[in-house]
């Protein structure tokens, strides 16, 4: 609302109407903590840190248990309340700062007994703690819904979300809300995978009006950019492969600052067979080199991915000259399989002093990719921030094959890049250009 509709619309407002206004969550609660419509037995909260995946569970949890007024029966009468420990139920999801206690009006809010482990409310409704630690003492008990919090890190995970599910079987229409941080973690991606189960996601910023001021400008410089920083912060899945040959953990480390001056910049590309909408990618990525010692101590940096999508020949071909320009680089290396001497020709139109290399592929993509992963390994290729869709195609290269959806275009490119760059100098003749 304009300010002048909002300060008009709220001095129309009675003072008891005022007064109760902080408790109606379903009126000012942000959209992604507002459970979906339809038919469903799973509510998925996917948020980053401080997203307010805690209040959003508190309030759906108020809004099972308490009628119309305080002494009214809701629809749920008996809830799990499920955290990793008894502990943490208690500390973040009772007594938190966005905790049942803290969210619920003084008219209807729950008595905490701690020696029973249990909330009891003014008109009878009782939520029992459990811990998905101990999952075998959720044997026995039956509830009508559940609030289970930070699912993704739990240490027995399979085993607790398995005994929840003998334990809904109460009225009508059992329900749970399951609020979590991403993890790519096998019980989170079965759930979301089921057809009863929905999802809401919002990153860390749309809560900032609730957040500490500095604090995001201050997780944003230290994660932005990163795989951690779309799982911590965006709220994102971030898939990966087992088996793959790069992990997000891992190139996290390999993070930092590069610097000033390279002696030898490659850009790889993996071009497009068509440019029709949904197609493949072409691939261009830039990457520096130093070249301090012999060969086999080389490092590199992978600078930029400039990957485009949907572009015909005259525009990758442009992408990749800008690259080149960009970075003042001393080689493009092309896979030449499927359009062979077309590339370098529609290159030349777009910058004709290039300095141009096709490489045909002998092997299969894991097999050229395997070699580029034992460079990472030993520590001699590092990336800049603002890489994520280039290592998202990483995280799903394993020797088994691709096990991401459509085809690893980005990744293929850095195959290329970093063979030309730290490979093959020096095994088959490849020039050595040093700048001065």
């Amino acid at each position: 609302m304009p300010p002048d509709r909002l300060t008009a619309w709220l001095d129309e407002l009675s003072d008891n109407a005022l007064a109760s206004l902080p408790w109606l969550f379903d009126v000012w609660g942000l959209p992604h903590q507002q459970p979906p419509a339809g038919d469903w037995r799973t509510w998925v909260v996917l948020g980053g840190r401080g997203a307010g995946k805690t209040r959003a569970g508190a309030e759906w949890v108020r809004a099972q248990v308490e009628g119309p007024r305080p002494l009214d029966a809701g629809r749920a009468r008996r809830v799990a309340l499920v955290g990793e420990t008894y502990d943490q139920v208690r500390d973040v999801m009772i007594e938190g700062d966005s905790g049942l206690l803290a969210c619920t009006p003084p008219d209807r809010r729950p008595d905490w007994i701690s020696t029973q482990r249990k909330l009891v409310w003014p008109n009878g409704a009782v939520a029992v703690v459990c811990s998905a630690s101990d999952p075998e003492a959720m044997r026995g008990p039956q509830f009508d819904a559940a609030w289970v919090d930070e699912l993704a890190k739990w240490r027995r995970a399979h085993d607790a979300w398995d005994m929840l599910q003998f334990c809904l079987r109460l009225g009508d229409d059992p329900r749970a809300v399951v609020t979590t941080t991403p993890r790519n973690v096998e019980v989170l991606r079965t759930l979301l995978a089921q057809d009863d189960t929905v999802t809401t996601q919002a990153p860390t910023e749309a809560n900032r009006a609730n957040l500490a001021p500095g604090f995001l400008s201050a997780v944003r410089r230290r994660f932005g950019g990163t795989r951690l920083g779309r799982q911590e912060l965006d709220g994102v899945l971030v898939d990966e492969v087992p088996g793959a040959f790069w992990t997000a953990a891992g190139l996290d480390a390999l993070r930092g600052t590069p610097p000033a001056r390279f002696d030898r910049v490659v850009v790889g590309v993996d071009p497009a067979v068509t440019s029709q909408s949904g197609s493949d990618e072409t691939g261009i990525v830039v990457v520096g080199v130093v070249q301090d010692g012999p060969p086999s101590d080389w490092t590199a940096w992978v600078l930029e991915d400039a990957s485009v999508s949907g572009a015909t020949p005259s525009q990758w071909a442009a992408a990749v000259a800008d690259a080149y320009d960009r970075h003042g680089a001393d080689r493009v290396v092309a896979e030449g399989n499927q359009g062979g001497d077309m590339i370098e020709a529609v290159l030349r139109q777009a910058a004709p002093s290039v300095s141009y290399r096709k490489v045909t592929a002998r092997r299969g993509k894991s097999a050229r990719a395997e070699p580029v992963a034992a460079l990472y390994e030993r520590g001699r290729v590092r990336h800049v921030a603002g890489l994520v869709p280039l290592e998202d195609q990483m995280c799903a290269m394993a020797s088994s094959g691709y096990g991401g959806s459509g085809s690893p275009d980005r990744c293929d490119a850095l195959v290329w890049a970093l063979w030309a760059a730290l490979l093959e100098p020096g095994r088959r003749g490849e020039p050595v250009i040093r700048r001065l």
